[in-house]
């Protein structure tokens, strides 16, 4: 009995070890930061009034009493968030989001002090922004280094949700260098840290007790947390800060293409042994990768010293650029690797023309029985080239072909009218599946199609 309790002990001391040694205390992480993080509302004056109808209008009697009832003229809308100070002298991180084209921006810190901030500078794109506030004296985090994160590393998030100011959260990496739906330019880290409204801005800390990201999103069906957080690098977020302290603006690089995912199916079209990099549809004439020599149906495998894994890759380390800056770049071209230099352009906003419908003539189409379309030439007046695509049939429906698309290549292969395709498809005698550049509305895009035998 004596020998069987001793074990038993024995066993208490070992499994309680055990655990001293995997779970990590974030106490004195917490004590050594807690007061570098701040608590951030940001005010905004809005017009609610209703129709401007002076006294002797008509109308004015009757649209006081059937009209809409009506608030008061002017309320103040509120954003709440999280920041942290990067600098002794007052300068403090946060997410664009929460502070905005806020008229008043204010600072809360840990010791209860206040403080009217103003805003230095914002970047929508990224989702940074760096305000200000005067006093000196202030502790400052350690900034750390995203590259070393390893999934499944513990971190620690500090911020204020719901209001609740100085709450502490942790959880571990989830994943790096995530790509989000329309943010082409953040890396972001995923991690499982209790994220909700009003932790937005605020650091994300690794074991060392560095800053290693800004806490911008979750993923939610509902407004709070599901378990899937993401934070923006800290080495993004400083070098977007340093640029609107120094110069107020953010200069990114832009090479000028439309690119697209790389299927499997795309791969073995255009010989790839697996699907990696990103697939150029479209090259902007004139532009840098026009320059350069880069051309449609380009696999861009490699910018700089980068791997191109996936097509998102390819916006963070181009925008990352320095406008001006020459880079080697590697290219897929025809079943081989091609190494060409680019001169890295400045991004700049869009205001490109809405793209005219194609005129097409009245004329009996062809049936291109192995791609199971029917096709006839665009009118003269087209310089462009493609022909249209009038009738869809098996492969063709199954791949995602559609009635008024404008087919513009066969891999690499430009086509200039009905003759031009089926000369090319000659080339593809021996080949199970091709790519369609096709061109639609909304741009070009690469589809992979079986031959039908």
């Amino acid at each position: 009995m004596y020998s069987t309790l001793k074990f038993f002990a024995f066993f208490v001391i070992l499994i309680n070890y055990s655990f001293s040694q995997t779970l990590p205390s974030f106490i004195e992480l917490v004590k050594d930061n807690g007061n570098k993080v701040v608590n951030i509302s940001a005010s905004k004056s809005v017009d609610n009034s209703g129709p401007n109808i002076p006294e002797d209008d008509p109308f004015y009697d009757f649209f006081r009493r059937f009209g809409p009832p009506q608030g008061p003229k002017e309320y103040e809308s509120r954003a709440r968030g999280s920041g942290f100070i990067i600098s002794n002298d007052g300068y403090i991180l946060t997410n664009a989001h929460v502070v905005g084209d806020s008229d008043d921006v204010t600072v809360k810190l840990n010791d209860k002090r206040e403080f009217s901030a103003k805003v230095i500078g914002s970047d929508i794109r990224t989702d940074v922004a760096i305000i200000k506030i005067e006093t000196n004296n202030l502790p400052a985090v350690a900034i750390g280094d995203p590259s070393k994160l390893e999934v499944g590393e513990w971190v620690l998030a500090i911020g204020s949700p719901f209001g609740f100011e100085n709450t502490v959260t942790a959880g571990i990496v989830s994943a790096k260098g995530r790509s989000l739906p329309q943010e082409n330019y953040v890396p972001f880290i995923q991690t499982d840290v209790a994220i909700n409204p009003g932790n937005s801005g605020g650091p994300l800390f690794n074991l060392k007790g560095e800053v290693v990201g800004i806490n911008s999103q979750i993923y939610s069906r509902t407004g709070g947390f599901m378990g899937l957080s993401f934070a923006i690098p800290i080495d993004v977020a400083m070098d977007i800060a340093n640029q609107l302290k120094e110069t107020g603006v953010v200069k990114r690089g832009r090479i000028g293409v439309v690119i697209q995912e790389i299927t499997n199916e795309l791969a073995e079209s255009f010989g790839l042994r697996k699907a990696v990099g990103a697939l150029v549809n479209s090259v902007e004439p004139g532009g840098p990768a026009d320059l350069a020599g880069i051309e449609t149906s380009d696999i861009i495998l490699r910018f700089g010293n980068k791997l191109i894994e996936n097509v998102g890759d390819l916006p963070k380390v181009v925008a990352s650029t320095k406008p001006g800056d020459v880079v080697e770049i590697e290219v897929w071209r025809k079943g081989k690797p091609k190494t060409l230099k680019i001169t890295v352009g400045s991004l700049i906003e869009n205001n490109t023309k809405k793209a005219e419908k194609p005129k097409t003539e009245q004329q009996s189409s062809n049936k291109v029985e192995i791609l199971g379309i029917f096709v006839s030439n665009l009118d003269s007046e087209n310089t462009s080239g493609g022909i249209l695509i009038t009738k869809v049939e098996s492969p063709a429906i199954e791949s995602g072909v559609k009635s008024g698309d404008i087919l513009l290549a066969i891999n690499n292969i430009q086509i200039k009218d009905v003759n031009d395709l089926m000369k090319i498809l000659d080339d593809f005698a021996d080949s199970r599946s091709v790519a369609l550049l096709i061109k639609r509305k909304s741009g070009s895009v690469y589809i992979p199609i079986r031959i039908k035998r």
